[in-house]
């Protein structure tokens, strides 16, 4: 008989549509790095997933002909613009070739000096504009070094914009800069920042967000373990989790985790249409299956709702011998990691979508991301899997969904 799958079947689907999304751009190695599975278990997924799909199977065309309509109406509008229609279009650009009223304090009154010295003489023009002629040629002589700081700024740009898009454009510049670091550059962040905001390069914030906790003032009382301290010496020593929500059209799609608060690593997840304790209980039995199976005296934090103080949910826990603890009613600082979690979840991959299949998709590749390759300040800026791979015996470490 064979050994069951320690990876739940929501994990295996979604991995598998994970795969098929990257359409042929990723391969089974890049993709099975961000689930950190083997390759060929996420081939053997595949494979099975095609198997039973085959009779009649056919490519999913959900939202191209919107897409079509959308794309079209562009091209409408931008066959009838027209180059020079904006406001202002008439004025000569900042910085050109003409010399605007005010240019004669900043550094541009240096070129319009070079562009003209041959009509007009440098004397003459520095004459007209008040400008020193030994600033002139201290300009002048100071421009292959000024060419060579505008050419390497340019470059770092260039990572930069790389490394923004690569992540969603949710980096900002600190963690742009630790990136940076990472493969090798160094660079002062102050020098990111800068270069970041000349060139409008900015992460993603997060808006208000609302409430969702539903406390059940009658279950029995469960202990505050953790006392906002979210610290741990080792894995599997706490653990903290939370529901949040996603808006899919008129519905709403509800996600549950389980992080591990040594690492920052979300070991454990659950998406549904509902908020049963069914939700929560899936998101811990697949943290469990994630660390081995074996996590007798982990601690595990959530909040006063109803799902986490339910009969079903304390079996769960007390079958795997995993200690409850529960925050306060109404405050978020008692379960601030997990609020953040969701902060960067909402503020990265989005907050609506059009269908479950893309709501589901966007959340799970986020989760995989955010586990394999986003960058984490708490734990100096390593990725939780990188962070667990440093500090941690391999030995000791189970393939994590």
């Amino acid at each position: 008989m064979a050994r069951p799958s320690k990876y739940s079947a929501e994990f295996r689907s979604d991995a598998v549509a994970l795969w098929r999304a990257s359409a042929g751009r990723r391969t089974f190695k890049e993709v099975a790095a961000d689930l950190n599975v083997n390759p060929e278990t996420l081939r053997g997924w595949v494979r099975a997933a095609d198997a039973e799909t085959a009779a009649g199977a056919g490519r999913n065309f959900e939202g191209v002909q919107a897409e079509l309509v959308r794309l079209r109406a562009e091209n409408v509008r931008l066959a009838k613009a027209e180059k020079g229609v904006a406001a202002g279009a008439g004025d000569p650009a900042p910085g050109g070739p003409v010399f605007c009223a005010g240019d004669e304090v900043n550094a541009r009154r240096w070129d319009f000096i070079s562009a003209n010295a041959s009509d007009f003489g440098v004397q003459r023009l520095c004459r007209i504009i008040g400008a020193s002629r030994s600033g002139y040629y201290r300009w002048m002589a100071a421009a292959p070094g000024r060419e060579a700081r505008r050419a390497e700024d340019e470059a770092l740009a260039a990572e930069i914009k790389e490394i923004h898009a690569a992540h969603r454009e949710a980096y900002g510049a600190r963690r742009i800069h630790a990136e940076l670091r990472a493969g090798g550059r160094r660079v002062n962040r102050k020098r990111v920042a800068r270069l970041m905001r000349e060139r409008h390069v900015v992460g993603r914030h997060l808006r208000r967000r609302k409430r969702t906790t539903i406390p059940d003032r009658t279950a029995p009382p469960v202990p505050d373990l953790i006392a906002r301290d979210f610290t741990a010496g080792r894995l599997n020593e706490r653990w903290c989790g939370d529901i949040t929500y996603l808006q899919v059209g008129s519905a709403w799609l509800f996600l549950a985790c389980v992080i591990d608060i040594r690492s920052r690593r979300v070991v454990g997840w659950s998406m549904a249409t509902h908020m049963r304790a069914e939700l929560v209980i899936d998101a811990l039995q697949a943290a469990v299956g994630a660390r081995g199976g074996d996590v007798t005296g982990v601690v595990f934090h959530a909040d006063r709702g109803s799902q986490y103080t339910s009969a079903a949910f304390a079996r769960v826990c007390d079958h795997h011998g995993v200690r409850r603890s529960m925050g306060r009613v109404g405050s978020s600082y008692d379960n601030a990691l997990a609020e953040s979690l969701w902060q960067s979840l909402k503020r990265e991959a989005g907050r609506q979508f059009p269908t479950m299949d893309r709501a589901r998709m966007e959340v799970f590749r986020w989760l995989t991301y955010y586990n394999a390759r986003r960058r984490h300040s708490s734990i100096g800026y390593l990725t939780p899997l990188e962070f667990e791979r440093r500090h941690h015996s391999p030995a000791k470490l189970s393939l994590a969904a």
